[in-house]
């Protein structure tokens, strides 16, 4: 394979993106648990609850200052290597960013206050406020930047007059019809994987025999939260393979290897395909994609022999669609497990195998994430702006991507050092119990 300049702008948006989807994965999912913490800590006047909150919230900031950096990166790229693509599409996509950064500095500053006046409310509850137009902010932070994804799998708002983009509508363009199911299944994902991530650092935690009744209540707190995220992002995946079905049915079909039209379509799960496009090694659910197509095993699912070669999307990305399901449905169930066994007394859900699972949920939930983004984003080739603008089009034609691919690989391994480093030293040898003491003394 040819590293021509396309080839290295491809490589740079992924890496960037791939680092990025980390932090802002977290900056959107985070808050909300957060604010769980400290509503439960008031409520219940537990000061559990409240170190917990207190300690999420300190670890949030490291990974907020984090994901500001890989974000502009991000803008910085699209200008530098997708010229053309900005040319046509930057004034339609320009209300959207504009909004993101908006949705983030309103996020930010309360942040800032919400860090700075714990105690500083005689009623708790106007400190927990502040946690509200925190979620809003990076729950809108999430929505916009998301809405320019879904404007180059959709695009609209605009049309393009000898060469130049005229009647733009900024507002069709982000309301497009890949817009809904694909901002819910973003924001919910981070809840559940954020969910995830809390729950695996403190089940690990426990497994090293430093587990207290502060780290047991947080395991409920993360695990019971999961669940219903799991759940929730199982919906959202479910509309949005419906999206899929009548809106990019070559994305579909590719995914699931489905190459002739018809009915009662069967869902293919793993397995090998060779140059003649037979499947072999596979598990096949007669009638599920059909299902899963139109909520009816009649529903006749679009083959991917439909669509000229030039415009099929790679065959590979079935596995990225397989994986980011099969770890979906394990989080729902290792969540459900966990749940289980706290209301059936007869189990002990501090077992050491449902704990090593717990641990394992997290980087497997962040895991799926960076797998559905992938799946999302090579699905839509040859496309960078679909039915419109190639790949190869929209590419920088500068000889010194390679360079800048180098620099940036050795920027986001700094940052994620940096990152990993912070956090550690934040919370090593620092237990929750001196602090609850100093904190909230008996």
């Amino acid at each position: 394979m040819e590293l021509d300049s396309v080839m290295l702008s491809q490589l740079l948006t992924a890496s960037t993106l791939i680092f990025h989807v980390i932090f802002a994965t977290l900056g959107v999912g985070v808050p909300i648990m957060i604010a769980i913490a400290e509503f439960l800590g008031i409520k219940r006047n537990d000061s559990h609850y409240l170190l917990l909150a207190r300690r999420w919230a300190r670890g949030y900031t490291i990974t907020v200052a984090v994901g500001v950096v890989t974000g502009t990166a991000i803008g910085l790229q699209l200008a530098l290597l997708w010229p053309s693509f900005m040319q046509v599409a930057g004034q339609v996509i320009a209300l959207p960013l504009f909004m993101e950064t908006f949705a983030f500095f309103f996020e930010a500053i309360f942040l800032g206050i919400y860090l700075y006046t714990w105690d500083r409310f005689k009623n708790r509850w106007l400190h927990w406020l502040l946690t509200i137009p925190i979620m809003i902010g990076s729950t809108l932070s999430a929505f916009f930047i998301t809405t320019v994804n879904a404007f180059m799998n959709q695009p609209q708002g605009f049309e393009i007059v000898d060469g130049k983009t005229v009647n733009i509508d900024p507002i069709a363009a982000m309301f497009n019809p890949a817009t809904p199911s694909k901002v819910f299944h973003v924001v919910m994902s981070s809840y559940m994987t954020s969910a995830f991530i809390l729950a695996a650092i403190t089940a690990f935690i426990i497994l090293r025999k430093k587990g207290t009744d502060y780290h047991k209540k947080a395991l409920r707190l993360t695990m019971v939260a999961g669940f219903i995220f799991a759940a929730g992002t199982a919906f959202a995946g479910d509309l949005s393979a419906k999206f899929l079905a009548d809106y990019q049915p070559e994305k579909l079909a590719a995914a699931e290897w489905h190459f002739e039209t018809e009915q009662n379509a069967d869902l293919i799960i793993f397995g090998t395909i060779n140059e003649d496009g037979e499947v072999s090694n596979e598990i096949r659910l007669p009638g599920v994609l059909s299902f899963l197509a139109g909520n009816s095993f009649d529903t006749e699912v679009i083959g991917l022999n439909e669509f000229p070669e030039d415009e099929q999307p790679p065959l590979w990305i079935h596995y990225m669609f397989d994986l980011m399901v099969i770890i979906g449905m394990y989080s729902l169930f290792i969540a459900g497990i966990f749940i289980v066994f706290i209301f059936m007394k007869r189990f002990n859900e501090w077992n050491k195998p449902l704990l090593w699972g717990i641990v394992a949920s997290g980087p497997l939930a962040m895991l799926a994430i960076e797998f559905g983004w992938i799946f999302a984003e090579v699905g839509r080739q040859p496309w960078i702006l679909r039915g419109l603008m190639t790949v190869d089009q929209a590419s920088t034609t500068s000889g010194d991507v390679g360079i800048a691919l180098a620099m940036f690989l050795l920027l986001y391994g700094v940052l994620g050092t940096f990152c990993v480093t912070v956090l550690i030293k934040m919370f090593k040898n620092k237990p929750p119990e001196a602090e609850l003491e100093r904190r909230f003394p008996k």
